[in-house]
């Protein structure tokens, strides 16, 4: 029997499948973080937000790469890294703007907020399991999920340290961190869409 190319059009169906979803997800969990974001007046919590709608970016960026040829899915994965570069560095521009202002964060919102993102990203995550050894594309929705789950969890934290000291100083330190943490997975991602494009023949 000819190959008619029945499992690669079966593959690229599920990973449309599944990062149609992630899509949605993070996207809702964006607008729902950042307006809390700002009720909170929470650096952590605006950080989260900045990362899920990175997340969205990178997920839709996904979905138009499938199914193109490797040299369009590294540029994909390098716009992505540069995307979550610049928003890493826009958080620690915003976490300075607030310690020199001021800020009151509610920790309520901070923790309930952050819960609900822990909840979606762990879900995220299983769904994106399988394509995290595909293409570099697909590598990089599945780093930038794994850095919201850990940011969810400092986020949480922070909470709860600013309810017991009463301090905003928790919620700028894990806004730091957070803002630190994306720059990382950036220069990760950029790194493999270098690689990529070397493996391209670009």
């Amino acid at each position: 029997m000819s190959d008619c190319g029945c499992d690669h059009e079966a593959k690229n169906a599920q990973e449309r499948r599944i990062l149609k979803i992630a899509l949605a997800l993070n996207a809702a969990m964006a607008v729902i973080g950042g307006i809390a974001g700002w009720i909170a007046q929470s650096t952590g919590l605006l950080a989260d937000a900045l990362d899920m709608l990175s997340d969205a970016l990178a997920y839709t960026i996904g979905l138009v790469a499938i199914g193109r040829a490797a040299r369009f899915k590294a540029n994909a994965a390098l716009l992505s890294g540069s995307v979550l570069l610049a928003l890493g560095l826009g958080v620690l521009a915003e976490v300075g703007r607030r310690v020199v202002h001021g800020a009151e964060p509610a920790s309520s919102w901070m923790i309930g907020t952050a819960l609900l993102s822990l909840g979606v990203n762990v879900t995220v995550l299983r769904l994106l399991a399988p394509l995290k050894t595909g293409g570099v594309h697909l590598r990089a929705t599945w780093l930038f999920t794994r850095a919201d789950v850990v940011a969810n969890l400092g986020v949480i934290l922070a909470g709860g340290l600013v309810l017991w000291f009463h301090s905003p100083y928790p919620d700028f330190m894990i806004g730091t961190l957070i803002g630190l943490y994306v720059i990382k997975e950036s220069f990760e991602i950029l790194r493999d869409a270098r690689r990529a494009r070397l493996g391209a023949g670009t």
